[in-house]
């Protein structure tokens, strides 16, 4: 009787020990196969924003990072201006406790040799060629939603060799305009669609710089914001007047501007479009 016992107890005991280590075993956590090996590459970081991209001199380039199937990739942004990312959403990074991505201070040297400083970021990337969400605030305060994609992945970690050994890429407005002042097709998208901008609008050439005059049709927009930076109109009397950089032509650049013209001020978001075929 006691020998049935005795085995019924043991009997127990095993089926116990088998069920918490299959339990265990369901719990193992398991990391997603990226699809791409363990180790250090050049990746293409597209955005759907001229506010939010890669240095020029990096011409969309960052360093991605693969490590035990998770990857991280290392981008040098255009300037000071954004202040911290968020992978996910802007309502979520406003959220108390979200953890945001904090800027490292990275140097970037510019094909004529001149060196500055700017704002870099350590990005989760997700998955390769596939939209995911990254919010930024600028030192606006604001927070803004914007696409990215990482792609193209080349393996090394020297940005600039990949760039100087691989074909040609689309040309920045400055390659496609002359030094001097020139007239160049603009057209406006966004907001109610009541506010226009004028076209043809002068943009000037010095160096590596071009700068946009935007005349709106309205005098009631006291300020605007390109990539982070906040900018004043240059008139006092008549409809508002910006000078504001262009990066790229032929592309989207998202701009934000505020107008007074209703019981309180707005920010709106528009998309200005430059046309390199109309330069005159």
């Amino acid at each position: 009787m006691k020998n049935k016992k005795l085995s019924k107890i043991i009997l127990y005991a095993v089926l116990a020990a088998v069920i918490l280590v299959m339990a265990g075993c369901g719990n193992t956590e398991k990391t997603a196969d990226p699809g791409i090996a363990d180790g250090t590459y050049v990746a293409s970081f597209t955005t759907d924003s001229s506010m939010f991209h890669v240095n020029e001199a990096n011409r969309d380039k960052g360093i991605l990072t693969v490590k035990d199937g998770k990857m991280t990739i290392h981008v040098s942004l255009q300037s000071k201006k954004i202040v911290n990312l968020y992978p996910g959403l802007a309502e979520d990074a406003e959220k108390e406790g979200a953890e945001l991505l904090e800027p490292t201070t990275d140097k970037v040297v510019y094909s004529d040799g001149y060196e500055d400083e700017v704002y870099g970021f350590d990005i989760p990337v997700p998955a390769l060629d596939e939209e995911f969400d990254v919010a930024l605030i600028g030192t606006h305060g604001n927070w803004y939603d914007h696409k990215v994609v990482v792609s193209d992945p080349v393996e090394g970690d020297d940005i600039q060799a990949v760039i100087n050994g691989g074909p040609e890429e689309g040309s920045n407005a400055s390659n496609a305009v002359s030094d001097g002042e020139h007239t160049i097709e603009v057209t406006l998208e966004g907001g109610t669609g009541r506010a226009t901008v004028e076209s043809p609008a002068v943009i000037r050439k010095t160096g590596e710089e071009i700068i946009a005059v935007i005349t709106w049709s309205s005098p009631y927009y006291d300020y605007m914001i390109v990539d982070g930076q906040k900018y004043e109109p240059v008139n006092t009397e008549g409809n508002s007047v910006f000078e504001i950089p262009v990066a790229s032509l032929d592309s989207p650049l998202e701009v934000v501007a505020d107008t007074t013209a209703m019981s309180e001020p707005h920010e709106i978001e528009y998309t200005l479009r430059f046309d390199s075929s109309s330069i005159k």
